[in-house]
């Protein structure tokens, strides 16, 4: 089971300190991250992503990192209400449909990530979730979350190939 975990922080600031102090529980073995992206939406809506660099040390096979990537991009970038293009995108968002990232959930996180917040965006297989709660705590962020069982995590990486 793995959790996609959006904390969405009214400062920049804030936001860049969870990020640190995430990055700091996958060293503590407190977290197990598949995927870690710090997002800054300006105040004109434009979004900014950055990811760990390889002081990060986060265990991303390639299957698993071009679905975090996209995850990233479909929760971020796609225009939900507009044009999807490709069958790629058609495929991917059927898949997405069936697991925890409906567009019920897009939507939860389009809505808290608004202009002028930034969010972590956390994907774990492993989460010791009492302590990863007590020391993001301090930073006051919003959370979105969802759980996508080992099998559903198959379903979107195969529907991410296109197959």
């Amino acid at each position: 089971m793995a959790d996609l975990i959006v904390i969405a922080f009214d400062s920049e600031q804030e936001a860049e300190d969870a990020y640190e102090v995430v990055q700091q529980l996958q060293k503590d073995l407190i977290v197990e991250l598949s995927g870690l992206a710090l997002v800054k939406v300006d105040s004109e809506g434009r979004t900014k992503v950055e990811y760990p660099g390889a002081t990060g040390k986060i265990g991303v096979g390639v299957a698993h990192g071009a679905l975090f990537g996209t995850l990233i991009g479909i929760l971020f970038f796609v225009p939900f209400a507009g044009l999807v293009f490709g069958g790629l995108f058609g495929a991917l968002f059927s898949g997405l449909d069936k697991t925890g990232l409906d567009e019920q959930f897009r939507g939860r996180v389009k809505s808290t990530v608004t202009a002028g917040k930034s969010a972590v965006v956390i994907y774990a297989v492993k989460l010791t979730e009492d302590k990863f709660a007590a020391a993001l705590a301090p930073y006051n962020g919003t959370v979105v979350q969802t759980s996508l069982s080992a099998e559903q995590e198959q379903e979107l990486i195969h529907d991410l190939k296109g197959k």
